[in-house]
């Protein structure tokens, strides 16, 4: 079992999103993400997103929100539960990052990028102002073959 954070720094109708390209045997590898990682001991969910986001972006944020708990299980790997974040305020200069290239990347054009099919279900909730939500994807190999939101299952 892993405990990540995944973030979504916004400005206007865009993200800044992480092209996974770098980084040998990554389970995300060429697929678009936002920027986070694997808790470190002793860090909560807070203190992981902003070690996270200055290690990959450079940025310091300053404004941040809590909205969901994604819970990812697979047949291949071990279960993650990632706490996911959106930000719309930071300090600092970008910095280039070791696991891929940073893009800002419009959220209407996000549907056409390389990104895990679950991906887009917490990118609806989160572009909607869902309230707090508990995420389950479930996956065998890349295939959603089970979502459920709040305990209702969706796909």
């Amino acid at each position: 079992m892993v405990n990540t954070t995944l973030c979504y720094l916004e400005r206007g109708d865009q993200y800044l999103m992480l092209h996974r390209t770098k980084k040998e045997h990554d389970l995300n590898q060429d697929k678009w993400i936002g920027v986070g990682g694997k808790f470190q001991d002793k860090e909560s969910p807070e203190d992981c997103l902003l070690r996270e986001t200055w290690e990959e972006t450079g940025l310091t944020l300053t404004e941040y929100r809590y909205r969901g708990l994604v819970t990812f299980v697979s047949d291949r790997w071990p279960t993650e539960y990632m706490h996911l974040f959106t930000a719309t305020g930071w300090t600092g200069d970008p910095h280039p990052c070791d696991e891929g290239e940073l893009a800002w990347i419009r959220k209407r054009d996000l549907l056409s990028l390389p990104m895990w099919e679950g991906d887009n279900l917490f990118l609806e909730l989160l572009d909607t102002d869902a309230p707090f939500f508990s995420l389950k994807l479930q996956y065998e190999g890349e295939r959603l073959v089970l979502a459920v939101l709040n305990g209702t299952q969706m796909v």
